[in-house]
């Protein structure tokens, strides 16, 4: 009987004591929580400077004396961590200020949009998918113009009618006239091996700033006359940094404006071989398409083009809807050319009579050039 007396009275000593031990850990916690909302804030942007936490620690212990070492050390640490906490909202509302702020200088790109993935694909011209179908809706969007320009000048260099296949509108409503007449025109010519630079020559002579990019020129680059040549040639992609780079450079145009130090084209002018569908693709998704006032196009139709994989209607719906993203993007066709004596062929057949090859001029009824200021200085290599 004695002995489950004693066992009993030991079991509730140990309940007591179990007891007693939770009751202490809650004071202490209460306790460090009185201390943290009663301790003041931190300086330097929230950081505690090592002579804040020094004298903390001496005055702990002053207070407690060196029989609390091990607590103390732990209310210090946490003080810290506290401290990071409010550190972080400081600079969160830092933030905050610094975005409501007009910033000091443009960007480089001002106009430049964010990447994106892929472009938005129209939908089918009808519930066949057809060639026949997509082609005829395709074919009727390029030979259509959106707008109309009252002075048109071509390869010719004669305003009016023109009969030439490139062309560039001096619609005085379109802003590159102005620009023209204040020295602050810009334009980028894409091609390989090209001969007649006539359209360049009489818009470097009306004030306009020209660079020729061909990738067959023997030196990197070289003046003549009014225009400079770059043996540059414009692509869908960079070069990959793990490949010993070719005498001949392939960038994007993003690059390449980067490069060069420009933020706007007035007259991008491209003839790329049936590359054109990929590197308008680029043009679409990096948002590069802001910078440019003009784009003079050549499209070649009698192959699906490099790197544009699927059947032939959804090539032509691809085709299409890169077409339609130029529309979204601000650009209206105002002329288009075909020469009578290139092939009757749409990939690979006979459709609907088409050439193999279109000149497809676009106007951005939207550009807002971001240079005009200053005349642009002289470029060195």
């Amino acid at each position: 009987m004695g002995m489950c007396r004693e066992k009993v009275n030991v079991g509730l000593l140990l309940r007591l004591a179990a007891l007693l031990t939770a009751l202490c850990w809650c004071i202490h916690v209460v306790y460090l929580e009185i201390s943290w909302q009663s301790s003041p804030p931190p300086t330097a942007l929230g950081h505690p400077t090592q002579h804040d936490l020094n004298r903390d620690q001496q005055q702990t212990r002053m207070k407690h004396g060196p029989v609390e070492e091990q607590e103390k050390d732990f209310e210090s640490r946490t003080s810290y961590l506290h401290a990071l906490i409010q550190d972080g909202q400081v600079r969160k509302q830092n933030v905050d200020k610094e975005q409501l702020l007009p910033p000091c200088c443009p960007p480089l790109n001002p106009h430049r949009k964010a990447l994106r993935w892929r472009i938005n694909l129209q939908p089918w011209a009808s519930e066949r998918h057809s060639l026949e179908d997509e082609a005829k809706r395709f074919l009727s969007y390029i030979t259509t113009p959106q707008v109309t320009c009252a002075s048109i000048v071509n390869n010719d260099a004669t305003t009016g009618a023109s009969t030439g296949d490139w062309a560039v509108c001096l619609d005085p409503k379109f802003s590159i006239t102005h620009r023209m007449e204040s020295k602050n025109c810009r334009v980028y010519s894409f091609g390989l091996g090209v001969d007649d630079h006539s359209l360049e020559h009489f818009l470097a002579r009306s004030g306009c700033e020209v660079h020729c990019f061909d990738p067959s020129l023997e030196q990197p680059h070289l003046q003549k006359a009014e225009m400079w040549f770059h043996r540059i040639s414009i692509d869908w992609r960079d070069p990959s940094p793990a490949i010993a780079p070719k005498r001949q450079a392939s960038k994007k145009l993003a690059t390449i404006l980067d490069d060069f130090g420009h933020r706007d084209v007035d007259v991008l002018k491209a003839d790329m071989e049936s590359a054109e569908w990929k590197i308008l693709e680029n043009l679409v998704l990096e948002g590069v398409l802001d910078s440019v006032g003009q784009l003079l196009l050549e499209l070649h139709l009698h192959w699906a083009g490099f790197e544009v994989a699927g059947d032939d209607p959804s090539v032509v719906r691809y085709w299409f809807s890169l077409l339609k993203e130029l529309e979204r993007a601000g650009f209206r066709l105002f002329r288009v050319h075909s020469d009578p004596s290139t092939p009757r062929l749409f990939l690979h057949k006979n459709i609907l009579n088409a050439s193999s090859a279109y000149t497809l001029s676009w106007v951005n009824v939207r550009w807002k050039p971001s240079w005009t200021a200053h005349k642009h200085k002289k470029l060195i290599f």
